[in-house]
């Protein structure tokens, strides 16, 4: 499960485009923090201290603790905007977490184990459908990511959810489908040596007599 995080932050009294600038020019940034059958609370976090976690890699995975006015608040990061050229936080919103709260998540894929897959030795390539899966998790334990091992994957195998050894706390969002993660497929140059053995094996399965009438 990825690191619990802590956010500082400070109530905003006035909301509006002309208040957000102002906020965004003392290097703060506009954020609100909903749900949990509770009002919204709108506030703002310092900008610098975002980016530090931003940069984490797993912001959107994590339990974000924010201290607004000396009082934690059990959440988890729902969007981030960004600003389309400098790239900079313009808004966060921050899902209030209850207790023993579910929540959906998109958790990296990543495959293991790739030296033990025929498929992989022989050159083959790794086609991955989803880099990310959308699971239902309890809120204290997201996974950082999904481990799926190739061992013994070869050419032409699928990987597909049902394949897939989720951890407690954890299950699919997608119910309805037994949907494919990723595909072993084989390489251009490997591909026309295949055709050329099949065509190859084809010739010889024609009579010499229907050959010789082709000739």
């Amino acid at each position: 499960m990825s690191d619990q995080l802590t956010l500082a932050a400070e109530t905003r009294d006035k909301a509006g485009k002309g208040a957000s600038r102002a906020l965004r020019r003392d290097g703060r940034v506009p954020a609100v923090i909903y749900g949990g059958k509770e009002e919204p609370t709108t506030i703002h976090v310092e900008e610098r201290a975002l980016v530090k976690l931003l940069g984490t890699g797993h912001f959107s995975n994590s339990i974000v603790m924010v201290d607004v006015g000396g009082k934690s608040v059990r959440t988890l990061p729902k969007d981030v905007a960004f600003h389309p050229v400098s790239s900079r936080p313009l808004h966060v919103d921050f899902l209030r977490l209850g207790k023993n709260a579910k929540v959906d998540v998109a958790v990296p894929v990543v495959f293991v184990n790739e030296a033990a897959s025929p498929g992989l030795k022989r050159g083959g390539v790794l086609n991955v459908v989803r880099h990310e899966l959308e699971l239902v998790c309890e809120a204290d334990k997201i996974p950082d990511q999904i481990e799926i091992d190739v061992t013994g994957k070869d050419v032409g195998d699928s990987i597909h959810i049902s394949h897939v050894s989720l951890p407690a706390g954890s299950e699919s969002a997608i119910t309805d489908r037994d949907f494919t993660i990723a595909t072993l497929v084989a390489p251009s140059a490997l591909k026309k040596s295949e055709g050329a053995d099949a065509n190859a094996d084809e010739a010889d399965e024609v009579p010499a007599t229907e050959q010789n009438a082709e000739d």
